[in-house]
């Protein structure tokens, strides 16, 4: 893969195993990652490729046991916790931050996994940050 956002197209995420696509979403953030990771399926063989890849998605795909991503962007910090943990990795883009979808302040996955000390951690924070952004949303929609 020269440029993985062509490879990508219209998806966020795929995994291949040995050159087929075995699971593929559109949906953006942490969300395709949390479904594979709830699936129980085994994709520890697999090849990733993502739109962008922070400190958060780099836990999960420590859980989800992939053995490679690529990333359209990727934080150093997720280049650092994926290649420490055997997980090979390349980004067209590098970069110290993800920001958050309206462009004004970091990604609340990135903050909420920020002291996360492991993939488990990093999961149970993520879980934890997304129930409070679903009951804010909730609560603004009354």
């Amino acid at each position: 893969m020269n440029n993985v956002e062509n490879f990508l197209s219209s998806r966020t995420v795929v995994f291949t195993r040995k050159g087929q696509v075995v699971y593929e979403s559109a949906d953006r953030g942490v969300k395709p990652l949390i479904a594979a990771i709830d699936s129980g399926v085994d994709y520890s063989d697999c090849d990733a490729a993502d739109k962008i890849v922070g400190k958060a998605a780099a836990n999960l795909y420590l859980l989800i046991n992939v053995k490679s991503v690529r990333a359209c962007v990727m934080t150093y910090a997720a280049k650092d916790i994926l290649t420490a943990n055997g997980i090979q990795c390349e980004a067209d883009t590098y970069t110290e931050n993800i920001v958050n979808r309206k462009g004004d302040g970091l990604c609340p996955m990135e903050m909420a996994v920020a002291d996360a000390d492991s993939p488990d951690a990093a999961l149970k924070a993520i879980r934890e940050k997304i129930k409070l952004m679903q009951a804010k949303t909730n609560t603004d929609k009354k």
